[in-house]
């Protein structure tokens, strides 16, 4: 009697249960070396942002996007440079924000969200407002650890220019 044909083991495709937010802060530079905040009804004070949209959008993406939804400022995705992963846990769902930046020769951003920032500012890095979002705390004190800002605990990956990621101290 011929042996039975083996049975491919049936492939899991369920996702996991969900755990993790990822979105992306834009560390936004003129030419001047300032950089771009807006002031959230809050009170904070933020990076533009937001969620990485769950459609295959890419790290570059979502940030010319929100750029673009949040102060109407248009730039490329080649224009993005993602410099760092951080990472921390909020109510039990990691937090996983990319950081980003993209400079500008000129352009104005522009309130298109009124419901959510009252104002965008061009601030000099070395006079940031207080108090500041604390993922775009945690983004701005990996872009620049000698301002020592103050944020709450977060894991940081910087990604190397040759785009390796390694660990940061």
């Amino acid at each position: 009697m011929p042996a039975e044909p083996a049975t491919a083991p049936v492939r899991n495709t369920r996702p996991p249960t969900a755990q993790a937010a990822l979105g992306v802060g834009v560390i936004v530079e003129d030419g001047r070396g300032r950089i771009l905040l807006g002031r959230h009804h809050s009170g904070t004070w933020e990076l533009p942002g937001g969620k990485v949209d769950a459609t295959h959008e890419s790290i570059a993406a979502a940030a010319v996007r929100e750029l673009r939804e949040e102060t109407g400022l248009v730039v490329g995705e080649a224009s993005v440079d993602v410099i760092a992963m951080v990472h921390d846990v909020i109510g039990g769902i990691n937090r996983i924000s990319m950081a980003a930046v993209v400079r500008l020769t000129s352009g104005d951003p522009e309130v298109t969200e009124p419901h959510l920032i009252s104002a965008w500012r061009w601030t000099a890095p070395e006079e940031l407002p207080d108090p500041l979002f604390d993922p775009s705390a945690q983004i701005l004190a990996v872009w620049r650890p000698d301002l020592g800002i103050t944020h709450p605990p977060a894991h940081t990956l910087r990604i190397a220019e040759c785009g390796r990621i390694g660990p940061t101290v």
